[in-house]
C-alpha cells in the first residue's frame, strides 16, 4: 500500500490551476517535493492536510480518503511548517501538555529522548527559541505521538548547516526505528540528495517528475560543449539548455542518449536536483 495516493485532483485558486491525475508516494521512503516559488507545492501539501478542498478528484493516506476519515488521517500524520501556531508567551512544557491529551498514541519517553537530543529547555517561552530550536521543538512534537507519515515543508530553512544537519539524523534515525514514511518540500536540495529516496517535482500546478532519485540522478546527464553542437534538432532532444558567449550546456534524459547526439565532443557529468530543476524550468519542465 502506498503512503499517499492522488487521483484526478483538480484545485483552481483564482488563475492558478492544480492538476494532478495520479501521484502516488512510496511508503517507507523521503520522498523530497520540489518546484519553484507558486508551482503548487504549498496548495498540494495543504490538500493533503485536509486544509483545501480539491475541486475534483480524490486523496488517499495509507488507503484512507482524507474526506471520509479526518479524525483517522490527522491521527497518522506528523507536520512541520512554518508558521507553528505555538503561542509565543507559553513554555514549551505547557505546550506540550497542552498538544499531548490530542494523541493517543502518544510517546512520553520518546518526547524526553528527543528534548534531551535538541538540549530544549522545557521552562523556556516558545518565543524566546531561536529559529533552529523552533524548527527542533515542532520536529519533537511532530515525531512524539508516532505518526506513519511525517509531512516537512521547508523544514530547515533559513537554518545553519549544523542545525540542518542535526534534524535531517535525527529523521533518518526515526525512520529506521519506526518505519515512516517522509513527504518532504523544501528548496534546499542539497538535504535531498543527503537524505532523499524519491524526488517529486512540481510546474505550473502539474508533476513533471517522481522517480527514485538515485535513478534520476544516474540517468540523466549533463552536457557541456561548443555551440555549434547544440543545432535546433539537438535542442528539440534537450530537456533544457543554456547558451553563453563560447559554449553552451544542456540536461539530457540519458547518458545514451547524450553520446548518441554529441559523440565526443563534449564533457559529460552528472548533475544535481538543482541542475535538473534550473534546466526544466528553462525549457518549461517539458519532456
Amino acid at each position: 500500500m502506498d503512503a499517499i495516493i492522488f487521483k484526478d485532483v483538480k484545485k483552481q485558486l483564482g488563475d492558478f490551476v492544480l492538476d494532478i491525475p495520479y501521484l502516488e508516494i512510496k511508503k517507507g521512503y523521503i520522498t523530497g517535493f520540489v518546484g519553484e516559488n507558486g508551482a503548487g507545492k504549498t496548495t498540494t501539501i495543504k490538500l493533503m492536510l485536509d486544509m483545501l478542498r480539491p475541486d475534483s478528484g480524490s486523496i488517499e493516506i495509507d488507503g484512507m480518503d482524507i474526506r471520509n476519515n479526518p479524525i483517522e488521517v490527522k491521527k497518522y500524520i506528523g507536520y512541520v511548517g512554518d508558521p507553528t501556531g505555538y503561542p509565543d508567551e507559553s513554555k514549551l512544557k505547557d505546550i506540550k501538555k497542552m498538544y499531548a491529551p490530542f494523541y493517543e498514541d502518544w510517546d512520553e519517553t520518546l518526547f524526553e529522548r528527543y528534548v534531551k537530543r535538541f538540549k530544549l529547555k522545557m521552562d523556556c517561552k516558545y518565543g524566546k527559541l531561536s529559529t533552529g530550536q523552533k524548527k527542533q521543538f515542532a520536529l519533537v512534537m511532530a515525531l512524539s505521538h508516532n505518526p506513519k507519515l511525517i509531512v516537512l515543508d521547508e523544514p530547515t530553512s533559513g537554518l545553519d548547516p549544523v542545525v540542518r544537519q542535526d534534524i535531517l539524523d535525527v529523521l533518518m534515525e526515526h525512520m529506521q526505528d519506526e518505519e515512516v514514511s517522509v513527504f518532504y518540500s523544501t528548496h534546499i536540495t542539497s538535504d535531498l540528495e543527503r537524505a532523499g529516496d524519491y524526488l517529486v517535482y512540481i510546474k505550473d500546478g502539474k508533476i513533471r517528475i517522481n522517480e527514485p532519485l538515485d535513478e534520476l540522478l544516474q540517468d540523466y546527464c549533463v552536457v557541456n560543449g561548443p555551440i555549434r553542437l547544440f543545432t535546433k534538432e539537438i535542442q528539440k532532444e534537450l530537456l533544457g539548455y543554456k547558451v553563453s558567449k563560447f559554449s553552451a550546456t544542456g540536461l539530457v534524459k540519458s547518458k545514451a542518449l547524450a553520446e548518441e547526439l554529441f559523440g565526443v565532443e563534449v564533457q559529460y557529468s552528472t548533475p544535481s536536483i538543482e541542475d535538473i530543476m534550473i534546466f526544466l524550468a528553462d525549457k518549461g519542465g517539458e519532456y
